[in-house]
């Protein structure tokens, strides 16, 4: 079964993250390059074609693999989420759900179906004020094994600060078939939580078919985030998600900023999917 990607229209997702306060232009965070040996180009954003003030990273996991430290290429550096973070805050709401021993009410079912497949930002107001903004999700994603992911400011959830291995630690929490974890360490999702974002994430929006789906061959899940700073005209591109290619099935994060613009930002994180995924299956 093919999933299907859908979304927000560009200028309601990006009009809505405006309004919740300027945009900072991001911080020149240094990382260590810590891609594979001999599994990357040595300058990664380079070699798929980052333009300007672009920058790129991607990183993968086979889900077939022995493994479970993903390949990451370009420097594993924070960037913005914008709606990528849907994801992060559908999760946190779902342990929240799951401690109360109760399920989600239809209002809340409703605003995280929206969320996910509509990438629909007032329900993403909601959803984060209702996890308890930038701590609660700090809480959860304790929880679910990122540590190098900071919420956004006040209710600014888009810009929250993430890496590409830190989105594949989120990845891992929803779609990861490995063994299960035992209680109280690794994912803390159970099965009903997970394949409900996993639903989600194949239902998004038609129109909103780019991204990592790019390096898919007959299948893909996932969520895509964008934004125009508001200091400097350029734009935040990224894209997660699970796909499929050659029988395997791979956990992918592409995390992009300084594109000059939203179709240059798209272009250069299907180039970098491709690129991380060839990359990856040739080891």
């Amino acid at each position: 079964m093919a999933y299907r990607i859908r979304s927000l229209s560009l200028a309601a997702a990006v009009s809505t993250l405006l309004s919740a306060g300027a945009l900072a232009p991001a911080s020149a965070a240094a990382a260590t390059t810590s891609t594979r040996s001999g599994s990357a180009p040595a300058d990664f954003p380079t070699s798929v074609g980052a333009q300007g003030k672009a920058r790129v990273t991607a990183a993968v996991l086979d889900l077939d693999g022995t493994g479970r430290t993903p390949a990451v290429y370009g420097d594993d550096a924070p960037y913005d989420t914008a709606s990528i973070i849907k994801v992060d805050i559908l999760a946190s709401v779902l342990l929240q759900v799951q401690d109360s021993g109760k399920a989600l009410t239809a209002k809340e079912r409703a605003q995280a179906e929206a969320m996910i497949e509509h990438s629909d930002n007032a329900a993403a107001n909601s959803l984060w004020r209702r996890i308890g903004l930038a701590p609660g999700l700090k809480a959860a994603n304790k929880r679910l094994g990122l540590t190098a992911t900071q919420g956004g400011p006040d209710v600014r959830w888009g810009l929250t600060r993430t890496t590409a291995s830190d989105q594949i630690r989120l990845l891992r929490a929803v779609f990861d078939t490995g063994p299960a974890p035992k209680a109280g360490s690794g994912p803390a999702l159970g099965d009903t939580s997970r394949g409900y974002i996993r639903t989600l994430m194949s239902r998004i929006a038609d129109e909103q078919s780019w991204g990592v789906s790019a390096a898919a061959g007959s299948e893909w899940a996932l969520k895509n985030g964008w934004l125009q700073r508001n200091t400097t005209g350029l734009w935040d591109v990224n894209s997660v998600g699970r796909i499929t290619t050659g029988g395997h099935h791979y956990l992918v994060a592409v995390l992009s900023d300084g594109n000059t613009s939203m179709k240059d930002g798209v272009a250069l994180v299907e180039r970098a999917a491709r690129a991380a995924v060839t990359s990856t299956t040739a080891h």
